[in-house]
């Protein structure tokens, strides 16, 4: 259980750290019309992340804890949408590279999220 304990800390640390590095690209994207509602959106998604994760965590039943990852799924998906979809025309090769990285992990969540739901789920 221990070893399993630490792995589900590891994850809360991972998706709460996505959603700070989320909100530091925020900070840096230009604040266009089209790009303000997309941030509104990926800054709500990629906190929700975590936040249901947490709470999967603290879950009163299996199928509580299956419910929150499945939110968490959802939200690792929606915030790599967001990312998609920002304009970041002009802007430095810098910044485009940490969208692209944050588009990876959004990529890496969403397949240990799938793992997490199949592995609970009897076929």
């Amino acid at each position: 259980m221990g070893a399993q304990n630490n792995r589900r800390f590891d994850l809360e640390e991972r998706t709460l750290r996505f959603a700070r590095e989320v909100r530091v690209l925020i900070k840096k994207v230009p604040k266009s019309i089209s790009n303000r509602a997309d941030l509104y959106q990926l800054a709500k998604s990629s906190g929700s992340v975590g936040a249901n994760y947490l709470e999967a965590n603290n879950a009163l039943s299996k199928k509580d804890f299956v419910m929150r990852v499945r939110i968490s799924l959802k939200e690792a998906k929606e915030s790599g949408y967001w990312l998609q979809l920002l304009d970041l025309s002009g802007q430095t090769r810098n910044l485009e590279a940490e969208r692209l990285r944050l588009i990876q992990e959004c990529d890496e969540l969403v397949r240990i999220f799938s793992t997490i739901i199949r592995k609970c789920i009897p076929v």
